[in-house]
């Protein structure tokens, strides 16, 4: 029994590396449902494992190592987790910061395009005095007794020709399109 007495006394100190690695692999588990309790995301988990671990080694010169060390490394923890937050508050873009693009795409742009050379085709094809009538109606969005004051007609005037004009116009419309189906 001497002996075994003697070998333990001689047996070498483990390096502060070592010994740091040693305390950090059995503390593992404890970190890992710490980070998860302190609400770590699980895929930063690992990361904030890492990080722990660095600032261990940086400090383990100076670790008073006689007292335990869930603590402190609750603490540190603690910390790093707070400042990932931190980081993802500003780092993550969150809804409402940046607006959706209302602008229309290409293919919205072209049918623009062609349904405005349609229109305009189609407006040729009605009487000026109708014309007249349906733009400001439809297109500029002018009351009706304001259209009959401007162009000194009547409200009834303005009714008949606007009726006419829909239905020439439509007309129009139609026949642009079976000729362009036929290109």
């Amino acid at each position: 029994m001497g002996t075994l007495h003697f070998l333990r006394a001689v047996a070498p100190r483990p390096s502060p590396e070592t010994a740091c690695l040693e305390a950090f692999d059995r503390e593992l588990d404890y970190l890992f449902w710490t980070l998860q309790r302190l609400g770590a995301r699980p895929f930063d988990i690992e990361d904030l494992l890492q990080d722990v671990f660095a600032v261990l080694h940086n400090s383990w010169s100076t670790l008073d190592t006689t007292r335990p060390l869930r603590p402190w490394l609750f603490g540190v923890a603690f910390r790093l987790v707070r400042t990932y937050r931190r980081k993802q508050a500003r780092e993550i873009p969150r809804d409402g910061l940046d607006p959706p693009d209302a602008a229309p795409g290409p293919e919205r742009n072209l049918q623009d395009r062609q349904s405005l050379s349609l229109l305009s085709a189609a407006l040729e094809r009605v009487p000026e005095a109708r014309r007249s009538v349906l733009v400001l109606h439809e297109l500029d969005g002018v009351e009706v007794v304001e259209i009959a004051r401007r162009l000194s007609i009547t409200r009834f005037g303005v009714y008949a020709r606007l009726r006419k004009g829909r239905k020439e116009l439509a007309l129009a419309v139609r026949s642009l399109q079976k000729g362009s189906a036929r290109t």
